[in-house]
C-alpha cells in the first residue's frame, strides 16, 4: 500500500515535474486498485494453494519492481503502467496475511494481531508522509521512491527467510453460488462486508490521494507540510486500527463498522470546514485515521473471526475486492472536482460515500443479530469460527 500513499504525499512534486494533472493523479489509484479488485478473487485461491510465505515473498518482489518503474517514469505513461503492476501485490496482501494469522495465531489473539497487521498500511502512510517526503525534499521525489523500492526488497528477503514453511494446500469444496454472496451457512457476511468496503474505500482513497494536494494548493501549507498531513493520518490510523481491532470482540464487533463510518462522515465534514479555518485540517487528518481507516481493519477482523477452514484467503480476497473497487472509483470522481478547485464539493462527496457505508454496515449488523437470535445463522456472538 506504500505506493498509494507515496503518490499522494508526493502529489505536488509529481504534478509539477511530470506535468500530470490532478485527474491523472486520481487515475493512478484507479489503475492500481482496479487491477487489485479484478485479481483479488483469483489471488485468494492462489494464496490458499501456495501458502502465505511464498505469496508474501512474491508480493514484496513485485512491489519493489513497481516502485522502481515509478522512479524511472519520464511521464504519465510509464507511471500509470507501474501503478497498474502494483495492483498485483495489493491483491495478494490481505489473503496472504490473514491466511498466516489463521494458521499461526490462537483464536483469542487473532483480533489484536489482525489490528497490528492492518496498521502496517498506516505505517506506510507515515513513511510516505514524513521520512520519504523529507528525503524527497533533499534528493528529489525519485530518490524517495528508489528508497521505497529498496525497502520492499528487504521485506522480500525477510519473508523468505523468517516466515515458517508453507503447509501443503488443503482442498476445499465451497457451497453453491458465489462464495460470500450466498445467504445461508453463515457466509452472507462476506458480501455485506464487501459492499461496506466498496463505499468506505471510495472515500478513503480520495482522502489519501488528494489530502496533500489540498493542503498545498488550497490551504497554502507548502509541499513538505502538506505531506506531513499524510504522516499524521498514518499515526492516527495505527492507533485506531490497533485499538478498534482489540475492541472487536464477539457480540459487539458487528456494530463497529457502522460506528466508524459515522465518525468518518464527521472527519470529512471537518475537511470542508478547514477551507475557512485551516488548522482544522490537522484535526480532520487525526479523525480520519481514527475512524475511516480503522473500518477496514475491523472488517478484516470479522473475516478472520468467521473464516471457514481453508477459506481464509478467499474470504479475505472477496472483501478486499470490494475495498479495492472503491479505491478505483473514488479518486477519479474527486479528481473531476479538484481540477476545478472544488475541494469542498469533493469532501461532501466523500462524506456521502461514508454515509452509505454506515447504512450498509448497520443493515448487516441488524440482519446478523436477527439471524443469530432465530438460530438460522451463527452470528458473531454464537459459534464464530476461529
Amino acid at each position: 500500500m506504500l505506493q498509494l500513499f507515496l503518490l499522494g504525499a508526493l502529489g505536488p512534486r509529481l504534478t509539477a515535474e511530470l506535468g500530470v494533472s490532478p485527474m491523472v493523479l486520481g487515475l493512478t489509484a484507479t489503475l492500481g486498485f482496479g487491477t487489485a479488485a479484478v485479481l483479488s478473487p483469483l489471488s485468494g485461491r492462489l494464496v490458499d494453494r501456495i501458502g502465505p510465505r511464498r505469496a508474501l515473498t512474491a508480493l514484496a518482489l513485485v512491489t519493489a519492481l513497481a516502485l522502481a518503474l515509478i522512479a524511472l517514469a519520464p511521464g504519465a505513461g510509464l507511471l500509470l503502467g507501474a501503478v497498474a503492476l502494483g495492483g498485483l501485490p495489493q491483491a495478494l496482501a490481505n489473503p496472504a496475511t490473514n491466511k498466516a494469522i489463521v494458521a499461526a495465531v490462537p483464536p483469542a489473539r487473532r483480533a489484536a494481531v489482525t489490528g497490528w497487521k492492518q496498521s502496517g498500511v498506516q505505517l506506510g502512510a507515515f513513511a510516505a508522509g514524513l521520512p520519504l517526503a523529507g528525503l524527497a525534499a533533499g534528493l528529489g521525489w525519485r530518490g524517495a521512491v528508489w528508497a521505497a523500492s529498496a525497502s520492499a526488497l528487504v521485506v522480500a528477503v525477510l519473508a523468505a527467510r523468517l516466515l515458517p514453511p508453507d503447509a501443503p494446500s488443503s482442498s476445499t469444496k465451497p457451497g453453491k453460488g458465489p462464495v460470500g454472496l450466498q445467504g445461508g451457512g453463515g457466509r452472507g457476511h462476506v458480501g455485506w462486508l464487501a459492499a461496506f468496503s466498496l463505499f468506505l474505500g471510495a472515500g478513503i482513497a480520495s482522502v489519501n490521494t488528494y489530502l496533500s494536494l489540498f493542503g498545498d494548493r488550497r490551504l497554502g501549507l507548502g509541499p513538505t507540510a502538506a505531506a506531513a498531513l499524510v504522516a499524521v493520518l498514518g499515526v492516527a490510523g495505527i492507533a485506531g486500527r490497533v485499538g478498534w481491532s482489540k475492541a472487536a470482540r464477539p457480540g459487539r464487533a458487528e456494530w463497529l463498522p457502522s460506528l466508524l463510518a459515522v465518525g468518518a462522515v464527521g472527519a470529512a465534514l471537518l475537511l470542508v470546514a478547514s477551507a475557512r479555518a485551516s488548522w482544522l485540517v490537522w484535526v480532520a487528518a487525526v479523525a480520519f485515521g481514527i475512524f475511516a481507516v480503522s473500518g477496514n481493519a475491523v472488517s478484516m477482523v470479522l473475516v478472520v473471526q468467521r473464516a471457514a477452514a481453508g477459506r481464509a484467503g478467499q474470504d479475505s480476497a472477496l472483501v478486499a475486492a470490494g475495498f479495492f473497487a472503491g479505491f478505483a472509483v473514488g479518486p477519479p470522481l474527486f479528481g473531476l472536482l479538484a481540477r476545478g478547485d472544488r475541494y469542498a464539493e469533493g469532501w461532501l462527496v466523500v462524506a456521502a460515500e461514508f454515509t452509505v457505508a454506515a447504512g450498509v454496515a448497520c443493515g448487516w449488523a441488524v440482519r446478523d443479530r436477527r439471524r443469530a437470535g432465530s438460530g438460522t445463522g451463527p452470528g458473531l456472538g454464537k459459534g464464530a469460527a476461529g
